[in-house]
């Protein structure tokens, strides 16, 4: 086994470096791909094995790989990397509640929305909507290393954690400038952006809701607390309030503190709230009237996507329409795979409106058209000639592809 680091290897390295060198300002944005290089993993395979490395929560050890063939595991592994469907168990996974959706295997914001429209619809509609003052920057590093260390004893993995959170931040200031946060004098909060401040953000949000499992407040109060990052709801049966007490108390002893401002108490048949991008609360059939416990896309939400399609359709967009309609079509099939829950009828009209407006103002800029364009770039010739997707129809059997791009 040859534990020099092969000469491939070296090249990228001092490559790497000397750009960094030269190149203080430089940002490095296409890595990922080494990751997954064949002689990569096998020199890293190679390191570990001579450290005697241990198995993983999956229990797969060297012995068992070479039984089954190291080259074809590097192999499958590569692959996994290169379609990023690879998932290494986390050791922290199995302590997480169930209530806890955020940057989890298997689960997702979705499923926190239709977790929250659920007990909504079971009963629970005094609703607790929380607002955690900046959750991401103010966990507490000690308490934090604390949670860590119950589940790792390894004083290297510990130390490089710590490292990383005391890792300054280069943030862009309001006037496009710059300012360092963080730092080695730094106490408190986990970088967003970084590989592993959701895990820690999840196992730091665990300690409440550890404290609400174990001490049945569930059961006391009649609620659910379903959580995604830094975003929590509690959903009771009359008990919002008391509720909202336990919520400030226990996050003041684990060092975070509850945006009172911001944070609101609803009773969900009468007063509507967002979580995630959907408004949830009362809602009304147009056909008979009748009001039910509804979910939707929110609209803030709405706004964003039409914030970003009128970035997009601008008259100094030079593109070609056919790339501007590629491009448009992909940022709608986007927000329509997420926001394809509950009541939507509204929302996706309210949307394509604005879309097929923006399309007529700009395909008649492009063509030099001197009317409004009502009749050349109608609605109807804007989704169908144009092939601009129209919220609430998916392909079907016999579509073009290049219809749905």
């Amino acid at each position: 086994m040859n534990l020099i680091t092969p000469e491939k290897i070296r090249t990228l390295q001092r490559k790497l470096y000397a750009k960094a060198k030269a190149e203080p300002d430089f940002r490095f944005y296409q890595l990922y791909d080494k990751v997954y290089r064949a002689d990569i993993l096998a020199h890293a395979y190679d390191l570990a094995e001579a450290n005697e490395g241990a198995p993983g929560v999956d229990g797969v050890t060297f012995e068992k790989i070479e039984a089954a063939g190291e080259e074809k595991w590097l192999a499958a592994l590569a692959e996994e990397l290169r379609e990023k469907t690879y998932r290494p168990q986390p050791v922290f996974e199995a302590d997480l509640d169930p209530e806890a959706y955020g940057y989890r295997p298997g689960r997702s914001a979705l499923d926190a929305v239709r977790r929250v429209h659920g007990h909504l619809k079971a009963g629970y509609t005094d609703v607790v909507d929380a607002d955690l003052s900046k959750y991401f920057d103010t966990i507490p590093h000690d308490e934090l290393l604390q949670c860590v260390a119950r589940r790792i004893s390894d004083k290297h993995v510990l130390a490089l954690i710590k490292m990383w959170l005391k890792t300054p931040v280069e943030e862009r200031t309001g006037r496009g400038g710059k300012r360092l946060t963080g730092g080695k004098g730094s106490k408190r909060g986990t970088p967003q952006g970084g590989v592993i401040s959701p895990l820690l953000a999840n196992i730091y949000m665990n300690r409440f809701l550890k404290h609400w499992r174990q001490n049945g407040l569930g059961q006391r109060l009649r609620a659910h607390v379903v959580v995604y990052a830094d975003d929590l709801v509690i959903l009771s049966r009359g008990h919002a309030s008391k509720a909202h007490e336990v919520l400030k108390d226990v996050m003041t002893r684990i060092g975070l503190t509850v945006n009172e401002t911001k944070t609101k108490l609803r009773e969900a048949t009468t007063e509507r709230f967002d979580f995630l991008g959907y408004t949830f609360g009362p809602y009304w059939d147009r056909r008979t009237g009748r009001r039910y416990l509804g979910a939707g896309p929110s609209p803030k939400s709405r706004q964003r996507l039409k914030a970003k399609v009128h970035a997009l359709t601008v008259p100094g967009n030079v593109l070609p329409w056919l790339k501007t309609r590629d491009q448009l079509n992909a940022m709608l099939r986007g927000w329509q795979a997420y926001f394809g829950y509950g009541t939507l009828s509204r929302a996706y009209s309210d949307v394509n409106w604005y879309v097929a407006n923006r399309v007529r103002h700009f395909l008649r800029r492009r063509h030099k058209v001197r009317s409004r364009g009502s009749r050349q770039f109608s609605t109807e010739r804007v989704f169908d000639d144009r092939k601009v997707l129209r919220l609430g129809r998916w392909p079907q059997r016999g579509d073009t592809l290049h219809a749905f791009a």
